[in-house]
């Protein structure tokens, strides 16, 4: 599951809400070990989800650096040809 997250820092445009969002999710439910949460328990996991959002936010907005932002086509790109590599060889 983990290798859903995305690194969310230096990218132009920066990271919306809704990516912050979805690598928390991807966090919680590995560390949670469950994809959907019980009734039980659902609403420990949205809080869970939601304050890790938060962090998430909360550090991508304090990271500073000097490296130029990343594109992210371009990046998407390179991504899909190391994909297509890795999986024509196999």
């Amino acid at each position: 599951m983990c290798r859903n997250i995305r690194t969310l820092h230096n990218y132009e445009p920066h990271a919306t809400s809704e990516e912050v969002y979805a690598a928390a999710l991807q966090y919680v439910r590995k560390i949670s070990g469950s994809t959907k949460p019980s009734k039980a328990n659902e609403e420990a996991f949205e809080r869970a989800v939601h304050e890790v959002a938060h962090a998430t936010q909360h550090l991508l907005d304090a990271l500073v650096t000097h490296a130029p932002a990343k594109d992210r086509t371009e990046e998407a790109a390179k991504a899909r040809a190391r994909a297509a590599v890795r999986f024509g060889a196999a």
